[in-house]
């Protein structure tokens, strides 16, 4: 991969992180789901939004794909997830 790709991957994900945030908080609202499993949805959102996203850029699939989940583990705090131990679920 080389710099101008990378620079498209990531200047998609930041537009992908919007839709990506929505959608895990979508989940939250309405799943009682563990919040230790969240940084699994949203990169699996990520990489959803990232596939279905082809009318709307001429990235490569595989670069759609990095970019989606790139956008799902930023929306959800993987930084978070790696330092802060969160105990409970999101719907009490």
């Amino acid at each position: 991969m080389n710099n101008e790709n990378l620079t498209n991957v990531l200047a998609f994900a930041s537009v992908l992180a919007v839709f990506v945030l929505a959608g895990v908080q979508l989940v939250k609202s309405v799943v009682n789901v563990n919040k230790n499993v969240l940084p699994l949805i949203g990169l699996l959102i990520g990489l959803i939004v990232g596939f279905i996203s082809y009318p709307f850029t001429n990235l490569e699939l595989v670069l759609r794909l990095w970019a989606g989940g790139v956008a799902g583990l930023s929306a959800t705090g993987l930084f978070e997830l790696a330092f802060n131990k969160r105990a409970g679920t999101t719907k009490e």
